[in-house]
């Protein structure tokens, strides 16, 4: 009896190592020294692609920042002031803006 014991315990353990062996992989991270050199210069679609779109909110946001500027400039306010004419007031600034940027125009094709 302790023969069949000590073989279906070696048999079992047997299996499970084999099973163990057979079985799918565990999948293991990468440290930095296992990860495969990329060359400084290579990018891939998706890092230019992203690359572009950064390049582009910058340009956006660049604009948008000295389109305010120059509403601020000429006298809107965002925050504080008198608020009861909101668009008046925004529309005022927009045509004073306009008219600073035509007369600069002017005056630097005049030169």
């Amino acid at each position: 009896m302790t023969r069949i014991r000590v073989l279906s315990a070696v048999v079992a353990m047997a299996t499970s190592v084999g099973l163990t062996l057979v079985g799918p992989q565990v999948a293991v991270a990468q440290d930095a020294t296992q990860a495969a050199p990329v060359p400084m210069g290579a990018s891939t679609a998706k890092q230019i692609s992203k690359a572009q779109r950064k390049a582009a909110r910058k340009v956006a946001r660049e604009k948008r920042n000295a389109d305010l500027a120059a509403l601020e400039k000429n006298g809107y306010r965002m925050t504080g002031g008198d608020q009861n004419n909101y668009p008046e007031n925004l529309q005022n600034a927009e045509r004073k803006a306009q008219a600073s940027k035509a007369a600069a125009g002017a005056s630097s094709s005049g030169q």
